[in-house]
């Protein structure tokens, strides 16, 4: 089972629901296998990790194109298989500091010059 990938599973069954929309109908809309829905729903199966295709799942689920709903749920999805986002992979600045974010997540202490500088980027962000 695939342990990250439960969380987005829940939030895709929970917009599911709430558009009443059932396995079937979703995947009609989606052009997706309901057996493989039901696996990421259930976070046995990893989601995808194309844009396009969560761009095109997060509009069926009533999550407006460009939103910031949107861009969360496809965040999700590609951070549950530990994929770092596009947008923040691009910038250069906050990818160096990604190590002293993982030490400090993993309860590791981060020297004080990344502290300071991590402290500079969040004040600028």
């Amino acid at each position: 089972m695939i342990k990250n990938s439960k969380s987005f599973g829940k939030i895709l069954k929970k917009l599911r629901i709430e558009q009443n929309l059932s396995l079937r109908e979703i995947c009609q809309k989606v052009n997706y296998d309901a057996s493989n829905w039901s696996k990421i729903e259930r976070g046995v199966l990893a989601p995808p990790t194309d844009k396009k295709v969560l761009a095109k799942w997060a509009k069926v689920l009533g999550l407006e194109n460009h939103s910031q709903n949107q861009r969360q749920f496809i965040d999700e999805a590609q951070i549950s298989q530990g994929i770092i986002p596009e947008d923040v992979f691009a910038r250069k600045d906050i990818v160096k500091f990604l190590p002293a974010v993982f030490r400090t997540l993993r309860n590791e202490k981060p020297t004080q010059p990344e502290i300071d500088q991590l402290i500079k980027l969040i004040r600028n962000a």
